[in-house]
């Protein structure tokens, strides 16, 4: 399932999207995400998976669904932790120092077109 996240605290600003990872009804996991159009750029801000999905491959068909969601992006992370560095290492998602894809990503960007569910 994929949100917009409009004025959540814990989002690293403003236009920010979560996708959540839905297992038999129940969420096992997200990835926050922000995507500008306008330069054709996303930027992954954080993967969170339980830890009983771990290795399962859940993590690489998140990121996959988010490239078929969002095609023509070029994918970029502000991730280092070591499990999320090699899951973007095997998804080919170099890492960049900072959460905002471009200029444009400081503007109120629209909301998504509404949920998509992912399952598990």
């Amino acid at each position: 399932m994929s949100t917009h996240i409009p004025d959540d605290p814990g989002a690293s600003g403003p236009g920010d999207e979560c996708l959540l990872l839905v297992h038999t009804r129940q969420v096992v996991g997200q990835v926050r995400y922000r995507v500008c159009t306008d330069c054709a750029q996303g930027v992954i801000t954080a993967v969170v998976i339980d830890e009983r999905f771990h290795s399962t491959g859940l993590g690489t068909r998140a990121l996959s669904h988010l490239r078929s969601r969002h095609p023509g992006l070029t994918w970029r992370s502000t991730l280092s932790k070591r499990t999320t560095r090699d899951l973007l290492r095997r998804m080919r998602i170099p890492t960049t120092t900072s959460a905002t894809p471009c200029h444009h990503a400081l503007q109120t960007l629209p909301a998504p077109a509404g949920p998509i569910r992912v399952s598990g």
